[in-house]
C-alpha cells in the first residue's frame, strides 16, 4: 500500500526543483539569521515599549515574517516556491528601499530603529544587499531551469 501510495504522489505532483544549492544555502543561512534577528528584536520591542514606537516595531516583525516565508520557500523548492520567493524577494527590496529612505527623510517617524531603517544599516546593509542577490539567483536559476528543458 504504501508503494501505491508513493507512486500516486508522483504521479500528482511533478518532482521539484531544488533552490537549495550552492548559493542557495548561503541564501537560506542569512534569511534564517535575519528571521531570528528581526522576530527576536521585533517580539522584544514589541512586548516592552511597543507605545515608543509601534511603526518600527511593527515593521520589524513585518520584516521577520517575509524573511521567514522566504527562507521557507527556498527550502520547499519547486517552481512554484521560486516565484513566490521572487515576489517576496522583490516586495523585500521596495520594503527596504521605502522604509531606509523613509528613516532618512524623516527621522521623527522612527524614534527607534526598524530592521530595514537606513537601508538596513544596523544589519551590516544585509537587508539591502539579501534581496538583489536572492532575486539575481533565483532569476539565474530559472533561466539556467528553461535552457535545460529546452535543450
Amino acid at each position: 500500500m504504501a508503494a501505491t501510495q508513493d507512486a500516486r504522489d508522483t504521479r500528482e505532483e511533478p518532482a521539484r526543483t531544488r533552490l537549495v544549492g550552492g548559493p542557495g544555502i548561503l541564501l537560506v543561512w542569512l534569511y534564517g539569521v535575519m528571521v531570528v534577528g528581526a522576530v527576536s528584536r521585533s517580539v522584544y520591542q514589541i512586548a516592552t515599549e511597543f507605545d515608543r514606537a509601534p511603526l518600527a516595531y511593527s515593521l520589524s516583525a513585518v520584516a521577520g515574517l517575509v524573511y521567514g516565508f522566504i527562507t521557507y520557500s527556498l527550502v520547499r523548492g519547486g517552481e512554484r516556491a521560486r516565484r513566490a520567493a521572487l515576489v517576496c524577494c522583490a516586495a523585500e527590496l521596495v520594503g527596504v528601499v521605502t522604509v531606509g529612505t523613509w528613516t532618512l527623510a524623516d527621522p521623527s517617524a522612527f524614534p527607534d530603529a526598524t530592521v530595514w531603517s537606513d537601508y538596513g544599516m544596523g544589519y551590516v546593509f544585509i537587508p539591502v544587499l539579501l534581496p538583489l542577490s536572492a532575486l539575481y539567483w533565483l532569476r539565474k536559476g530559472a533561466r539556467r531551469q528553461r535552457r535545460a528543458a529546452a535543450g
